[in-house]
């Protein structure tokens, strides 16, 4: 009996030093650490990959989000001056809520949906709408908790392609970019959505904010109208501010860290690695390099290790260009390109980083591309084809399942041969 409980327990062991690692919600904007990063690892497939679910959803660029079994969308309704926060069971797709709010009337350019992420935080969703409505439901019930109609009450103007600030959420308040005068980056209270803070002049614009450091040098990053700026998350203090103007008004991409640097990027102004540092006992940011080439229209760039930052740059819209998204390797502490895949999408490709160090690659026409990352060359190991064209919403990866919108649906595939 003792020589069978010790084979049960050395199995048992055996098991768990080759079990895959946990898998993780994906319950915000680029992921559990708002980073373009999973923890769980993908195998190259052969062939399709298998569909576990499709659902039709509203207009809206927005992201998927999963969290506790369930996933989440934020969509425009159909006809109305409305949008609308979808929960979905994660594994079968079945609806479980759907709640709605009014928003003001807004038309624009490629599209009149949501494009910011939702947040989900103990217990709560927290959603920005393109016309500036922050909204706060249950996660099990999708009630109403609060609502705010910032532009409205912070007399702040929407932008052209509407609101777009992914919600971060930070201790006690939900920080967004509402672009108004003295109320550039606010804070909401998350418990009732009373203003808890509000900070600085700049307009806003289509990026979302990062936190960066640890303990007391914790700083919200923010790429607004015209700085990469940092705050101190807790009061909106200043601690430093670097300019950077997109000459279309078209700032989209979120800061990304990569080792010791921080870089920032827009479609006009190219990419900015930043350096930290202190200037007169106070901290700030260096320039530690620059490279105009790298134009990032709306997909954020993803770190490898320290040494390179995966992007996809775009080409600015006119009579005489055809668009192209091309994906770049670069030398993190250089800005030096390393190689180009051209044409990888037609105006945008996501980027997600697996658990071991692989690249997911969505491309805006709906092909799903496993590769290796490699500074000498572009390794592509499979691809599928598994949305819809103007596939533009950032995927989302959960328990082995890549949850994707499209420009009709939410789809759910298994990721897992």
């Amino acid at each position: 009996m003792l020589r069978l409980r010790s084979l049960v327990f050395a199995s048992l062991v055996c098991v768990c030093a080759v079990a895959p690692v946990l898998a993780e919600d994906w319950p915000q904007w680029l992921g559990p650490r708002r980073d373009n990063s999973s923890l769980e690892k993908v195998k190259p497939w052969k062939g399709k990959l298998k569909e576990l679910w499709r659902k039709p959803v509203g207009e809206g660029n927005s992201s998927p989000i999963v969290s506790e079994g369930r996933a989440f969308v934020h969509a425009k309704v159909a006809d109305k001056n409305e949008e609308e926060i979808v929960a979905f069971d994660a594994k079968s797709g079945e609806e479980l809520w759907r709640t709605h709010y009014e928003r003001a009337a807004f038309r624009s350019l490629y599209g009149n949906g949501p494009r910011a992420t939702p947040i989900v935080v103990e217990g709560k969703v927290y959603a920005f709408g393109i016309t500036g409505v922050l909204t706060c439901l249950d996660v099990k019930k999708g009630e109403k908790v609060w609502q705010v109609d910032t532009l409205d009450k912070l007399k702040a103007k929407n932008l052209f392609f509407g609101m777009a600030c992914s919600p971060l959420v930070v201790g006690k308040h939900v920080l967004v970019n509402v672009g108004g005068k003295g109320t550039s980056v606010v804070a909401f209270d998350r418990a009732n959505g009373d203003i808890a803070w509000k900070s600085m002049d700049d307009p806003a614009s289509y990026s979302s904010p990062i936190l960066w450091g640890k303990g007391d040098a914790r700083q919200a990053v923010f790429l607004t109208g015209a700085n990469v700026v940092a705050v101190n998350p807790a009061d909106g203090v200043v601690r430093w501010r670097f300019p950077l103007v997109d000459r279309l008004l078209e700032s989209s991409t979120t800061p990304t860290v990569a080792g010791d640097l921080l870089l920032a990027s827009s479609i006009t102004y190219g990419s900015v690695g930043l350096r930290p540092t202190m200037k007169d006992g106070k901290p700030t940011v260096e320039e530690a390099w620059k490279n105009k080439e790298l134009t990032s229209y709306f997909s954020t760039p993803v770190a490898v290790g320290k040494e390179h930052i995966y992007m996809v740059t775009g080409t600015t819209p006119g009579p005489f260009t055809k668009p192209s998204a091309d994906l770049h390797c670069i030398e993190a502490k250089t800005g030096k390109d390393l190689w180009k895949k051209e044409k990888i999408g037609t105006y945008h490709a996501s980027l997600l980083r697996t658990g071991d160090d692989q690249l997911l690659v969505l491309t805006d026409g709906g092909d799903l591309i496993l590769m290796q990352p490699d500074a000498k060359a572009y390794r592509e190991l499979a691809r599928a084809k598994v949305s819809g064209p103007e596939t533009w919403a950032h995927p989302s990866l959960s328990d082995g399942r890549l949850y994707i919108r499209d420009k009709k649906d939410l789809i759910c595939i298994s990721i897992v041969p």
